[in-house]
């Protein structure tokens, strides 16, 4: 039986029509996204605005218009939110309120720090005075002597005309000590921070400022390894902890340089 012979179809010269549609479709789709986000919503652009203030503690202030996506010379980033910080004139006043306190705490103390005896810094935790333990106490002992009690009381004189917090911390080097009635160190330098910070209080600072911690040999500020450096190690520090800190300075105070850092 003879095969039947078919026609064979014409070529289809319009199948360009649908990878057109297809294109046309897409970028329909992109500017009606690009529309979408030049569009700001003022509501939500406050709640965000708000939202940052109470985080970080900034104002959010808009840098400008939307964007003209016509106009090829706009800078976008120009046109983003600007954050400017608005507790600049608050960490100013406070810097200066410290400066303060470590001054007055240089005056008190003058003749200690010129002997080496007391250190006055300012860093941005607050004013940290640095109290050479063989002023305040007898070797492996806690009772305070005779001759610290009127270093400490100018101290608390400036203390108590303040209002910042105050934590007191003791430190010791890291020979073991070796007596009955301390059986390590870290109890040894707790109870030193507690006397001076007990002190304190009978001087008028409100104890509800007052926080005492026993550091033992730990942070040491010299090297254990000579005399010299261990009894730098056994010290209180006595730190007025600032509100709002701030980035390190050198300020000279009466004649001598404190350290503020």
């Amino acid at each position: 039986m003879a095969r039947k012979k078919y026609a064979e179809e014409p070529d289809n010269h319009e199948r360009w029509l649908v990878s057109y549609a297809d294109f046309m479709t897409l970028l329909f789709a992109f500017f009606v996204v690009m529309y979408a986000i030049s569009s700001v919503n003022d509501g939500k652009y406050r709640v965000l605005s708000n939202a940052l203030n109470g985080a970080f503690g900034a104002v959010v202030v808009p840098g400008g218009v939307i964007p003209d996506l016509k106009n090829s010379q706009t800078s976008l980033i120009d046109k983003f939110p600007v954050i400017k910080p608005r507790n600049a004139e608050s960490l100013r006043k406070e810097r200066e309120k410290m400066t303060t306190v470590a001054k007055d705490i240089l005056t008190v103390l003058e003749p200690l720090v010129r002997e080496g005896k007391v250190r006055v810094t300012q860093t941005s935790r607050g004013v940290s005075i640095e109290i050479n333990a063989s002023l305040l106490f007898a070797p492996g002992e806690a009772k305070l002597n005779a001759d610290s009690i009127q270093a400490l009381n100018a101290i608390a004189q400036v203390l108590k005309a303040d209002n910042h917090s105050i934590q007191v911390e003791g430190f010791t080097d890291n020979v073991p000590i070796k007596n009955s009635t301390f059986p390590s160190n870290w109890e040894l330098s707790a109870v030193r921070a507690s006397r001076v910070a007990r002190l304190f209080m009978e001087n008028g600072v409100d104890e509800n400022r007052m926080t005492a911690v026993g550091q033992g040999p730990k942070f040491p500020v010299g090297s254990n390894d000579v005399p010299e450096g261990r009894a730098r190690n056994r010290r209180v520090t006595v730190t007025i902890l600032a509100v709002l800190p701030e980035t390190p300075v050198d300020v000279p105070v009466n004649g001598i340089k404190a350290t503020l850092q």
